[in-house]
């Protein structure tokens, strides 16, 4: 099958995220399940003197496993969690000043296009926007004042694949200055790993498929460099995008079951598109897992298998897409990913249409776009689904 020759799994991913930073020892209850510590404050021996918490927003006893958990599951030293991927992705840019300059690639999640353009470029930071398929564009994008540089692979809705190891290298060269930061919500660390190619930040939406059950809103950075670290949870602290305990304990349960439910996602999905491939309807499908895809064998060297989440092309416009989506009785149209439920949408009138027209058109992100979350119902009910929106639409 064409999932065949991808990245070997790190071993041992299971076994981290059930146990690594939650030993029952670690409670005077010895509860095997982390507590959920909701104090917003802590009792101190003496004034300025404190236990290892004082204040909800600077640290909390819940928190504190998720993030340790995190970092394990990366690879990396450090976890830090916020009260959105966007709150993390705010905190980021608190690592920069006036004058400096963002490289970002062209095709990423709207409300970063969003957050780039129009929050930052409010700040004086000016963010340019490059297709990092192409290291040499990449390369050509560097100034002397760039400071950040940000991207995703897959990208967001297209699928592109950038060249971790390359742009790292290509980056560094430009100095030891510029911090790369790598969106890897789309993979999760049980399908991709960046830091082991380079990159010096990995930023999540944990709302999407690291919680997998569409009821939490949080967002994560893990990091190995200490002095970024240290830069970092004082932004935590001080601009306090940081999430609820029990949110923390939400998402700490739900990375009990991520390796099986990325199994699922990654063989459900590329069935469907498989099949989809094959469809009279379907133009082009987007999915790094086919040998169609343009960055296949790129993608093998870098991740371990893709994720549910892909998107693919037909032949007619926005009539034939808004009745394909509405027809839609399995999979659900709402905007977001990762969860156990499948999710179908329009990325030009929903999760990108805060991204400016003609950026989309040069992207490709047109009315007959539609993007996948394949989630853990029977594939064949899904592939059932999408035949009968197929024949209800067109």
């Amino acid at each position: 099958m064409a999932e065949q020759g991808f990245l070997k799994q790190k071993p041992g991913f299971a076994t981290i995220a059930i146990h690594h930073a939650q030993e029952p020892e670690k409670w005077n209850s010895a509860a095997v399940v982390t507590p959920i510590v909701t104090s917003t404050t802590f009792k101190q021996p003496a004034p300025g003197e404190h236990t290892g918490f004082e204040y909800g927003r600077s640290g909390n006893p819940t928190r504190n496993v998720l993030e340790e958990c995190l970092a394990a599951l990366d690879g990396g030293r450090h976890g830090f969690t916020f009260s959105s991927g966007l709150g993390a992705t705010t905190t980021l840019l608190g690592l920069l000043k006036a004058g400096d300059h963002i490289l970002s690639g062209d095709d990423v999640y709207g409300g970063t296009n969003r957050l780039f353009r129009n929050v930052a470029a409010a700040m004086n930071i000016e963010t340019t926007f490059a297709d990092f398929t192409k290291p040499e564009e990449v390369d050509k994008a560097i100034k002397e004042n760039t400071k950040l540089v940000w991207l995703e692979t897959p990208t967001n809705p297209n699928l592109k694949i950038a060249d971790l190891a390359t742009i790292s290298k290509i980056i560094k060269n430009h100095g030891q200055h510029i911090i790369i930061v790598v969106d890897n919500t789309f993979l999760t660390p049980y399908l991709q790993r960046p830091l082991d190619f380079g990159a010096d930040i990995v930023v999540y939406s944990l709302t999407k498929y690291m919680n997998g059950h569409s009821d939490v809103i949080m967002g994560a950075t893990v990091i190995n460099d200490d002095e970024l670290a240290t830069r970092l949870r004082f932004l935590q602290n001080a601009m306090g995008a940081v999430p609820s305990p029990f949110d923390c304990y939400m998402v700490n349960r739900s990375l009990k079951t991520l390796a099986l439910r990325m199994e699922q996602h990654k063989k459900s999905a590329l069935v469907i598109a498989e099949w989809l491939e094959k469809h009279p309807k379907v133009t082009k499908v987007l999915h790094p897992g086919l040998k169609s895809h343009p960055q296949h064998e790129l993608a093998k060297k870098q991740m371990s298998g893709h994720s549910g989440v892909f998107s693919f092309k037909h032949s007619g416009g926005l009539q034939e897409s808004r009745k394909f989506l509405s027809s839609l009785k399995v999979f659900t149209l709402a905007e977001s990913l990762g969860g156990y439920e499948s999710l179908a949408e329009l990325p030009s009138v929903m999760t990108h249409a805060s991204v400016p027209e003609p950026q989309r058109v040069e992207l490709g992100i047109t009315d007959s776009l539609i993007r996948l979350s394949v989630g853990l119902e029977d594939t064949e009910d899904l592939i059932q689904d999408l035949e009968q929106a197929f024949s209800a639409s067109f």
